[in-house]
């Protein structure tokens, strides 16, 4: 593997990297880990791989590895988001399997664009919308398809986070001044960042897709151009109503994505910050709570899970199996469960439905990713 951006000062290069070497299955031997010449070599010294195969930017990166026998299969991208399209892009036609960083691209053009680029050169291509990683996650997912709900009729899916209630961006704290600004971001701030999450959560989970919805957006922090606090209520296949809510301006919030799905049946409930317990609500006021690792779980969930009961699988492991399922992927295996360019364009659609819808005060709108 090679990574694109994930240099000095990241948070995501890192974790990308963490989770795709965990199961021995993947290796980290070359970058293009900065812009900027002298910090991609810097970080290269930082993951401790060869000083020549921290490259000045991804194009040589590119060139060089195609030519090598020993040269890299799959690219990470881990950039900023205005940088995911083009060099997703590059890495395919180059001929190499890509895993980026959601979301796909900038624009909704870019990402159907993106499309086509992985349909005509038939590479492997993924999104890291991490949550679909989780094990208990995958379990509601199997549960709901088999009927354990019945017919599904609200879905609530909140994201609160209170890291930029206050304005960081103004001091050094680079990875919220790219997230608010729109020439690094796009056109979305706290849609774009944690709102698409929320979304291909509520899709994954319940099986359904979003038809309509009617959104709010605000931005809360003075100065602000873009949304630092959402609110888009949802229909789904079938009438199904739903909400989502997301802001990074929640304060004392950590990183709280709270899923609840209620059929006819039974309700279902799953909490990022507890994600080794799933909740099932029944009518009777019973409650059933499946815990990760036991002996309930159905394949999709005992597949993705590394430890027994009462050893809880957080963030990283949701992560690395998504980088498994990609490991597959690329050799010849099936991966169903991992999201790839079809979530990227429903999301980025979401994403530019929502601000627009907010913006123009639309009211409800049709949705069509």
């Amino acid at each position: 593997m090679a990574l694109i951006g994930g240099g000095p000062g990241a948070f995501i290069g890192p974790i990308h990297r963490l989770a795709a070497e965990m199961d021995g299955r993947i290796a980290l031997v070359a970058g293009a880990f900065s812009s900027d010449p002298a910090r991609s070599r810097e970080g290269g010294m930082q993951y401790g791989i060869d000083p020549d195969r921290a490259y000045p930017d991804f194009a040589t990166m590119l060139a060089s590895e195609r030519d090598r026998i020993d040269g890299i299969d799959m690219v990470a991208v881990v950039t900023p988001n205005h940088a995911h399209f083009a060099a997703a892009t590059a890495a395919l036609k180059a001929g190499f399997a890509v895993m980026s960083d959601k979301p796909a691209t900038t624009t909704l053009t870019d990402a159907r664009a993106l499309a086509e680029v992985v349909a005509s050169t038939d590479r492997p291509y993924a999104l890291s919308y991490t949550y679909s990683g989780y094990p208990l996650v995958r379990e509601g997912r199997a549960r709901i398809a088999a009927g354990a709900l019945g017919s599904v009729r609200r879905v609530m899916v909140d994201y609160p986070q209170g890291w930029l209630a206050a304005p960081l961006e103004r001091g050094a704290n680079k990875q919220a001044a790219w997230r608010v600004d729109p020439a690094s971001s796009g056109v979305g701030g706290c849609i774009g960042d944690i709102g698409v999450h929320a979304f291909h959560l509520a899709e994954f989970m319940t099986g359904l897709r979003v038809t309509e919805l009617l959104a709010d957006l605000g931005t809360v922090v003075e100065g602000r151009a873009l949304d630092d606090d959402v609110a888009v209520l949802l229909r789904f296949e079938g009438g199904v109503r739903g909400v989502l809510t997301a802001s990074q301006v929640a304060t004392g919030e950590r990183n709280g994505l709270t899923i609840r799905i209620y059929g006819e049946k039974a309700g279902m409930v799953w909490r990022q910050e507890q994600p080794d317990r799933l909740d099932i609500l029944h009518s009777d006021a019973r409650s059933e709570t499946i815990w990760g690792g036991g002996d309930a779980l159905g394949v999709d969930a005992r597949v993705s899970s590394r430890t027994p009961g009462g050893h809880p699988e957080g963030y990283l492991e949701a992560f690395a199996n998504l980088y498994r399922d990609f490991a597959d992927l690329i050799q010849g295996g099936a991966a169903p469960l991992l999201p790839g360019i079809d979530a990227g364009i429903r999301s980025m659609a979401f994403i530019e439905a929502a601000v627009a819808a907010s913006r123009n005060c639309a009211g409800w709108i049709k949705f069509e990713g």
